[in-house]
């Protein structure tokens, strides 16, 4: 098996890949009015209309947009630090701002459109920069 994207559900899926193209450089591909992805060298991020839920089914009771409280939807960047300069002259707001991990990531909270935490992370120490060559192995 082999995760290859998450999917956030949007009431305003314009808006919300504006910030996510914003934030990570990415654009997105548009495959309809209401579904698009950006694509990453280790998955993709889709986003999708609230009006999508029907194609599965069911009805808004399957997902709920802008009601996530529980996932951390997680970039890393070559220079964490660098990244918020960038966004913060852009007018994003931080939740944390520039902070080293005690598992040695270097990393900073915002948040997207709909509520959701994003992280942007950096691994500073040896063990982090490690554990991401055996990943990328």
């Amino acid at each position: 098996m082999d995760l290859v994207s998450l999917r956030v559900i949007s009431n305003d899926v314009t808006r919300l890949v504006t910030f996510y193209e914003e934030v990570t450089g990415v654009p997105a591909t548009w495959w309809t009015p209401d579904f698009a992805e950006l694509a990453t060298p280790s998955g993709t991020l889709a986003l999708a209309s609230d009006r999508t839920l029907a194609l599965f089914g069911g009805g808004t009771d399957l997902a709920a947009p802008a009601a996530n409280r529980s996932v951390i939807i997680e970039f890393r960047v070559a220079d964490v630090d660098a990244e918020h300069e960038r966004l913060a002259a852009l007018g994003h707001e931080f939740v944390q701002p520039p902070t080293t991990m005690p598992w040695g990531n270097r990393s900073v909270l915002l948040r997207d459109p709909d509520g959701s935490l994003v992280n942007l992370f950096t691994p500073v120490t040896a063990e982090a920069l490690a554990r991401q060559e055996r990943q990328e192995a």
